[in-house]
């Protein structure tokens, strides 16, 4: 993995079920693993290996959701031998309901104003 958290800034995830209280809207993701098109966002850790968080895997929206994955399952992937998940460092811990592509996997309504003046990613729907 490129860019592995420190001890430290792991501790300060909160613990695994100690959020279970806060609407997942509302909860904090501190950090963004990604690979190609696949996204992990953390919002728990249980001190030890394992982390709850949001998945897309291979950018499919549909099927992406909350679950629990572990750090060392992310370490330990390598594509095609070389390419290791990376720990996207600039990221800045925000609630779910504020990354657009959680809120559009979720089918929440946008909280940002227009992100593709921003210089992000602008999601487009097809019409049927």
């Amino acid at each position: 993995m490129w860019n592995t958290p420190t001890p430290e800034q792991l501790a300060t995830i909160p613990k695994l079920y100690e959020t279970e209280h806060i609407p997942m809207k509302e909860k904090i993701v501190h950090f963004h693993f990604f690979i190609g098109g696949c996204d992990w966002f953390v919002v728990e850790f249980d001190g030890v290996d394992t982390f709850f968080v949001f998945a897309i895997l291979h950018g499919d929206l549909h099927n992406a959701e909350w679950g629990y994955t572990s750090l060392s399952e992310l370490k330990s992937i390598k594509a095609k031998g070389y390419l290791e998940i990376d720990c996207d460092l600039y990221w800045k811990p925000r609630p779910a309901g504020q990354v657009e592509v959680i809120c559009k996997a979720q089918g929440w309504p946008s909280t940002t104003k227009n992100n593709s003046q921003k210089g992000g990613k602008q999601w487009h729907t097809l019409p049927n």
